[in-house]
């Protein structure tokens, strides 16, 4: 089996031109695209805004929504005025 000359295998983009197989090419970049990674900091994202809603509701403090926007609103106005927001 004859191996192609280096470099021949390697993607239109790679600066190194070096790789003895398109793998190894892609291997060096250390591309991610495992998508679970991605979806993790939107679900974790998630969850501490749920959180923060179930904080600030066990201090009496009623926002408008569940999103972060919303919650600091609440938590902002309720620490401004000394009066938990929406009770």
């Amino acid at each position: 089996m004859t191996r192609k000359k280096k470099g021949s295998n390697c993607s239109s983009v790679c600066l190194t031109k070096d790789h003895a197989t398109f793998g190894e090419c892609m291997r060096s970049k250390r591309l991610n695209l495992n998508p679970n990674l991605m979806g993790t900091q939107i679900q974790k994202e998630w969850d501490k805004e749920l959180e923060d809603y179930r904080d600030a509701h066990d201090q009496g403090i009623r926002p408008r929504g569940t999103t972060r926007a919303k919650i600091d609103e609440a938590v902002r106005t309720s620490d401004a005025t000394g009066v938990a927001f929406g009770a």
